[in-house]
């Protein structure tokens, strides 16, 4: 009979605990809903949560934005390949690890630097763009086009550094 009178006390305890629970919501909704100085405060509340999740977002921005600047500058510090069997070799072993680092997904920079070295030394960087387009998740497209955007040595465009020398001011134009 000792055992009744156990699971009796637990059962009355956890009905206690869940009506107090329940009392304590109604409560609460209560006094949301009818208390202007709360919904005030809630609403203070609420606003300085957006605004610091603002300014975090904000300060994550710039710290990838550096982070991109130095991955950037340091590629060109490394240098890249000049003979075409080295950039071969080079293009295929950078476009691998870039493949790998998309499938981790926390080391998207890092992913979008191999794509970047590999597009330095293709020859025709807009058809890899195209192929990368395709192929590269988003995120990683978007990184690797800051990248670009950071290399004016890079022709994307028709109007990119290294075009083929038929805009204005060129040698092939009608003389004035």
């Amino acid at each position: 009979m000792s055992s009744v009178r156990t699971s009796t006390i637990v059962i009355a305890s956890a009905g206690a605990i869940v009506t107090g629970f329940l009392a304590y919501a109604v409560y609460f909704d209560h006094k949301r809903r009818s208390d202007p100085d709360f919904r005030k405060a809630l609403k203070r509340e609420s606003r300085r949560e957006a605004r610091a999740a603002k300014e975090e977002a904000e300060a994550q921005g710039v710290q990838q934005k550096q982070a991109i600047e130095n991955a950037v500058s340091e590629a060109r510090d490394e240098g890249f390949p000049t003979d075409v069997e080295d950039k071969e070799a080079y293009f295929m072993n950078e476009v691998g690890q870039g493949e790998v680092l998309c499938q981790d997904g926390t080391k998207q920079i890092e992913a979008a630097l191999c794509f970047y070295k590999a597009l330095k030394v293709y020859p025709n960087p807009r058809d890899l763009i195209h192929i990368y387009d395709k192929t590269v998740p988003k995120p990683i497209i978007d990184i690797l086009a800051e990248m670009i955007a950071m290399d004016p040595t890079i022709s994307v465009g028709p109007f990119g550094a290294g075009g083929s020398g038929s805009g204005p001011g060129s040698a092939t134009g009608i003389d004035d």
